[in-house]
């Protein structure tokens, strides 16, 4: 992105290019507008709308009414609030339900999260919900009818800048929150009415145009994904000769394999497996140092160093013959239990938690392991055997009997050879079809700052040529 115009809101030129600009425009006073056109105001929110954080907690009590709450969830994940969605069940007192059930053209933000760039996401009101209330970590705000289109406030929530106002005003080190003084005191565009409704209109139009298509593009990419899941089920189970004979395998979700194959408990594929290296790996974590893996570093596709923590190099080199080696096998075992990647160069010597490590062998071909594992019979026995709630987790005992088709390692090595030239392909079509999501979502979040801050004039519905 870069500014237009030289002014202080960066605004993708070509979003700019493409529609028409105002015919005048002015100093708008603030910084990080720049010059807005010459017709609109600048306005503290508080002069366009009212504005209440909810104090309706999540508790039920017996002496106070039945209420459903709308709560953070229901706004993070939702532009619009319906009667459709699932709310939960809760009490309230009867100031509370004359203050905080929500009304049509009500705006909710999320006033609270553990990530500063979560605050503020907004959601509309589409309709008067009778018994239901604003829930807590959330901020209600009603606009003045004869001052503001409810849907163009939702908007200007969406556009940066606007956004980025509440982000830098919250406070907090592990969660963050903005005040009602710093909401009020927001500073806002406000077009005359006609011009919001346009706007809003415009906004309400090309989004869903860009959304169905992204949409459509990702359930393209969802299609590929089963496509590759397919490919690697089949060749892991049947293996690659179609006119192979066939045996029942005696295993109700592996069904039948070649006759020349075996079925083998992890365990006897790899009699070196064994569970986190390093106990308590917290009580060391330093800035620099070297990166300690856990569960989320994981990918079917290898192991991302991003976003790691850091253990002193002494402390690594206490674990060293207990550390990662190149070619091993990590299965993860807490919060995306059983997905196993092949551990690449830059992670050999490495040490991890909450991961199951697979020793590499000469007798099999790891990556045909980690295909195995990754595949339906893998995903369907981790289903079987994993457990917990709030983290759902497998133990190493039932992961080391998983039952495995096994065929001799010649066609372990032909299996892995021809999985990668079909997964190759696939994946660069999914490579390419992401990069496209992402740029119209980039020129969504674009058009909608270009039309809230006024770069664009999009009163015509035609655009420019």
């Amino acid at each position: 992105m870069s500014a237009a115009d030289g002014e202080g809101f960066a605004i993708d030129p070509t979003v700019v290019r493409a529609w028409k600009r105002y015919p005048a425009y002015k100093d708008s006073g603030v910084e990080w507008l720049g010059e807005v056109p010459a017709g609109w105001d600048v306005q503290k929110l508080k002069f366009t709308a009212r504005i209440k954080l909810s104090s309706v907690d999540k508790k039920s009590e017996d002496n106070e009414e039945d209420v459903r709450l709308c709560n953070y969830t229901d706004v993070y994940y939702n532009d619009r609030i319906t009667e459709d969605l699932k709310f939960m069940k809760a009490t309230a007192s009867p100031e509370e339900i004359a203050s905080f059930t929500l009304r049509q053209g009500d705006v909710l933000i999320t006033k609270d999260s553990e990530d500063w760039n979560d605050i503020a996401v907004p959601a509309h009101v589409d309709e008067d919900l009778d018994g239901v209330l604003c829930g807590y970590h959330l901020a209600q705000i009603r606009p003045d009818q004869k001052a503001a289109d409810s849907k163009y406030l939702f908007w200007s929530f969406n556009a940066r800048g606007v956004n980025h106002q509440f982000q830098i005003a919250a406070n907090g080190i592990t969660r963050y929150g903005v005040g009602k003084y710093w909401i009020d005191n927001s500073s806002f565009l406000v077009p005359s009415l006609p011009e919001q409704h346009a706007i809003a209109a415009f906004l309400d139009r090309e989004t869903a145009r860009l959304d169905a298509l992204i949409e459509k593009k990702q359930r393209f990419i969802e299609l590929l994904e089963e496509k590759r899941q397919a490919l690697i089920s089949h060749a892991v189970t049947k293996g690659l000769d179609p006119d192979a004979a066939m045996k029942d395998s005696g295993v109700e979700w592996v069904g039948e394999v070649p006759v020349h194959w075996a079925i083998k408990r992890l365990k006897t594929i790899s009699p070196r497996i064994s569970g986190r290296l390093v106990y308590s790996p917290a009580q060391y974590f330093c800035e620099n140092g070297v990166p300690f893996l856990f569960g989320t570093n994981v990918t079917e596709e290898g192991i991302s160093l991003k976003d790691t923590k850091f253990i002193p190099h002494e402390v690594n080199e206490r674990f060293k013959h207990h550390a990662l080696r190149e070619g091993d096998l990590v299965m993860v075992r807490v919060g995306a239990p059983g997905l196993t990647t092949v551990v690449p160069t830059e992670a050999d010597g490495l040490n991890c938690a909450s991961m199951m490590i697979i020793r590499r062998d000469l007798s099999f071909n790891s990556r045909w392991l980690a295909f195995a594992l990754n595949s339906r019979i893998g995903k369907t026995q981790v289903d079987i055997t994993t457990y917990g709630a709030a983290q759902v987790q497998i133990n190493i005992s039932d992961a080391v009997n998983f039952m495995i088709p096994t065929p001799p390692l010649d066609e372990q090595n032909r299996i892995v050879d021809k999985l990668d030239q079909r997964i190759f392909k696939i994946s660069s079509i999914v490579s390419l079809i992401n990069t496209n999501v992402e740029r119209l979502q980039e020129y969504r979040t674009a058009l909608i700052s270009a039309a809230i801050i006024g770069k664009i004039d999009v009163r015509s519905k035609t655009e420019a040529t």
